[in-house]
């Protein structure tokens, strides 16, 4: 299996250190609010990892936190706690706060059909671990202590900032502005945010720096010890995370070991997802949610499958036409699928030759196989898969298998979905005139083609127009 490295920027052979089992570390959610389409594309991508590592044969245990304290405004060292500023805002306290928005986060997991994590460690269940943890960086000389809390020096660490190719010099790529007082290097970065002279925080625990709370950096570094061991097999989240949180995990996890190995050999991020000439960010008021994705009427599979059309290292546009289009493949999808019966129980690529009963069917998997082992290369899967329910070479069992396989690997669930109304329509009808339609356009008729789009609309029916050809919904 081959996959990027952001360690080094290329492409490399994946081995675990444990041939059994793969530790995977996915960066969380902070909840002071909804997860907007943006921030899921993170999980969707560390998703479809992990069953492409199962479909490899390994086992996997994973770990997503959740940030409930130490996620300054603006990444900021000195700035207010983003769930302390969420909860004055909506005038309740940082507890109910925290847990409405990590369910709404777990229901929008649910939604996009993402494999549940084996933990998800809320950060201030792990203080007095973190405190601990630092204790030992400051045993072992890498921090120094000033009136805002106590910082790691970055300095001590010659191999600071390789994963995001930060300069000899200490320059960061958008490094913050902030001033702050005493701090040596503006790479320098907080393990414990001391509370300000006269200051009671909403959260505060008692530390030898004084009241206060932990860094954000140092959250994942410690959570992913505890529940993991010391050293991961890879380590995920959004590229906005490489320049500068991973950055610090890093130094701050390597320095604590202190025993010369990569702390994590594998770092995997995935791009952006853009709506305009932006990311989307709740702080540029451009967020939108799975909620209000259904409210429009989209199925949040339909935004599933959107987000495998593109490669997870490729920004992504989003568009409502994009996803127009992902929701009409995926209607003919679950229609030509439902056709071809009750799919196999395939989790393996072991599993699934097993079950092959001739070559063509191989074939097929092979190049499942191959592309999802090439750096999870899903929109060829899907290519792949279309190929296959086109081809009428292969029987209607291999063609179940093949969608039993592509969708071991892509997350597409193989249950009815509710993607498509055709109550009160005589589907016969409405085929044959699609088909008819197609005939116009084929023959360049498009007076009978534009006629026969209006009988279909006055029938209550919609037809969409994709690479795949024609689909059709009541509308």
């Amino acid at each position: 299996m081959k996959l990027y490295n952001s360690l080094g920027r290329r492409i490399e052979t994946f081995t675990p250190a444990d041939q059994g089992l793969v530790r995977l570390y996915s960066c969380g959610p902070t909840v002071y609010s909804y997860a907007h389409i943006g921030n899921l594309r993170a999980y969707t991508f560390a998703d479809t990892l992990r069953r492409a590592l199962l479909w490899k044969g390994w086992q996997v245990e994973h770990v997503i936190n959740i940030t409930d304290v130490g996620h300054a405004v603006a990444e900021a060292e000195l700035g207010e706690d983003k769930l302390e500023v969420a909860a004055e805002r909506e005038r309740r306290t940082v507890e109910e706060l925290a847990e409405t928005y990590t369910q709404a986060f777990f229901a929008d997991l649910a939604a996009l059909n993402i494999l549940p994590a084996q933990h998800y460690p809320r950060a201030t269940h792990y203080v007095s671990e973190m405190i601990a943890f630092a204790e030992r960086l400051v045993e072992r000389g890498f921090t120094y202590e000033i009136p805002s809390g106590l910082y790691f020096d970055t300095s001590k660490d010659p191999g600071y900032g390789a994963l995001g190719l930060v300069d000899a010099s200490g320059q960061l790529e958008g490094a913050r502005v902030e001033q702050v007082p005493g701090r040596r290097a503006k790479t320098d970065f907080a393990l414990w945010r001391a509370e300000a002279p006269g200051q009671i925080r909403a959260m505060r625990w008692n530390s030898p720096w004084g009241w206060g709370a932990p860094g954000w950096h140092l959250e994942c570094s410690v959570m992913s010890m505890e529940l993991l061991g010391e050293h991961l097999d890879i380590h995920t989240g959004g590229v906005d995370h490489r320049q500068l949180h991973h950055v610090n995990e890093i130094a701050q996890s390597e320095a604590y070991l202190g025993d010369g190995k990569p702390w994590v050999p594998l770092w995997m991020h995935n791009e952006f997802l853009r709506l305009g000439e932006a990311k989307m960010a709740k702080s540029a008021g451009k967020a939108l949610t799975i909620s209000e994705l259904r409210d429009q009427g989209y199925h949040p599979q339909a935004f599933r499958l959107f987000l495998l059309g593109g490669h997870y290292r490729t920004q992504l546009d989003f568009t409502l036409p994009a996803l127009d289009s992902a929701q009409a493949t995926l209607r003919k999808l679950v229609r030509r699928v439902k056709a071809l019966g009750p799919l196999p129980e395939v989790e393996t690529a072991e599993q699934a030759y097993a079950a092959a009963g001739d070559d063509a069917t191989r074939a097929v998997l092979a190049q499942i196989d191959e592309a999802i082992s090439t750096d999870l290369n899903t929109p060829r899967v899907l290519a792949v898969l279309q190929d296959a329910l086109r081809d009428s070479a292969l029987s209607t069992a291999s063609q179940a298998l093949i969608v039993a396989a592509s969708y071991a690997v892509l997350g597409l669930p193989s249950g009815d979905l509710d993607v498509t109304s055709t109550a009160d329509v005589d589907t016969a009808a409405v085929d044959k005139l699609v088909a008819e339609r197609e005939l116009a356009r084929a023959a360049k008729d498009f007076a009978r083609a534009d006629a026969v789009r209006d009988e279909l609309k006055r029938l209550g029916v919609q037809v969409t127009d994709t690479p795949e050809g024609p689909v059709w919904d009541r509308v």
